[in-house]
């Protein structure tokens, strides 16, 4: 079963912004169809939990400082942030 993708307000904020900065949006649009399809992340994305603020969210990395916070439910994926460490982790 496909999780529908749901991208907060700021999600979309913060994607724009990437965008601007040349990142290449198929390696997001890859990432997506991997979280939709409930498929279990390589290696490469560094998936893991989080804590603190994002306490019952996920993290992993498109590129070594492009990252996406996001939560999955059983239906969804719901978007939280992306963006570098630095942006983010302020």
């Amino acid at each position: 079963m496909n999780k529908k993708p749901v991208f907060t307000s700021r999600f979309k904020k913060d994607y724009k912004r990437i965008l601007k900065q040349g990142k290449d949006e198929s390696k997001f649009e890859a990432l997506i169809a991997k979280l939709s399809n409930n498929e279990t992340l390589e290696d490469k994305y560094k998936d893991h939990k989080l804590s603190g603020q994002f306490k019952d969210c996920r993290e992993c990395h498109i590129e070594p400082d492009w990252v996406v916070i996001y939560k999955s439910t059983e239906n969804e994926i719901i978007l939280i942030r992306t963006g570098s460490h630095f942006e983010l982790f302020r």
